[in-house]
């Protein structure tokens, strides 16, 4: 029982990235000005978290003093950055692609990445303190049904197929159990919080990156101000509610 919580705990959060494949089913009007929303949406919620969250929580645990933390945070967060470069470079190679759909694949490489650390560090903390964990799972779920939007919405507005988004999008909510399996398996007895923070910085690199080179452009390329804002604001006022939790 005591190894069961922490992955139904950890699988609640991964599979809400699910709940953003709703916005795919409502019936839209406006096309433009719904992607343009879905897009600023999840690119305030990427960096909010990695800016008031996933940074800060991670490097006091890395214990190396000031310059020590200093030099792993610039390796790993460059890391992230030269990732989304590489990833954007082969995605580029596939022809007949649009910008759009290309979004919505980087967005899912990034998500993958995100919530497998975040997998294993809700399964750690349910496993060490269960109230801790249902916290954590609430906070994870409330941010990541924007980050299951950045997936969802932009490859079904590029393709128009349901199902691929839908595929998509799941494949990136299980990472979260997967890494909660893993966290048990393998790394329950030597996992450390300066390993996962690492990662997790790295996974800041990559969602920062993400969204300022490639989600912000898109988002402003529909000319679109007003869902724009509303999706800025409507993603920082998300995040904020995660991260009082």
């Amino acid at each position: 029982m005591k190894i069961l919580w922490p992955f139904i705990l950890a699988s609640i959060a991964g599979l809400s990235t699910m709940l953003g494949c709703l916005g795919i089913f409502i019936p839209v009007k406006k096309k433009d000005e719904f992607i343009t929303f879905s897009i600023s949406l999840s690119l305030a919620v990427m960096i909010m978290v990695s800016v008031f969250d996933l940074i800060p929580s991670s490097l006091p645990r890395l214990n190396s003093g000031i310059l020590g933390n200093t030099l792993w945070f610039i390796l790993f967060f460059g890391t992230g950055v030269v990732l989304v470069r590489v990833f954007n470079k082969l995605i580029e190679k596939e022809k007949g692609s649009s910008n759009l759909y290309k979004l919505g694949i980087l967005s899912f490489i990034a998500l993958v990445l995100h919530n497998l650390p975040e997998g294993i560090l809700t399964f750690l903390s349910t496993y060490q303190d269960f109230n801790l964990g249902v916290s954590l799972c609430i906070a994870i779920t409330l941010h990541n049904i924007p980050e299951g939007i950045s997936i969802a919405v932009p490859i079904y507005y590029s393709t128009g197929s349901i199902k691929k988004a839908l595929k998509c999008t799941f494949l990136s909510a299980l990472a979260e159990p997967l890494g909660a399996l893993l966290a048990y398996l393998v790394f329950k007895n030597f996992i450390t919080d300066g390993m996962i923070s690492l990662f997790l910085i790295l996974v800041a690199g990559i969602m920062i990156t993400l969204s300022i080179e490639k989600m912000l452009p898109e988002a402003i390329s529909y000319n679109k101000k007003r869902a724009l804002i509303w999706g800025l604001i409507i993603g920082i006022i998300v995040v904020t509610i995660s991260l009082l939790i």
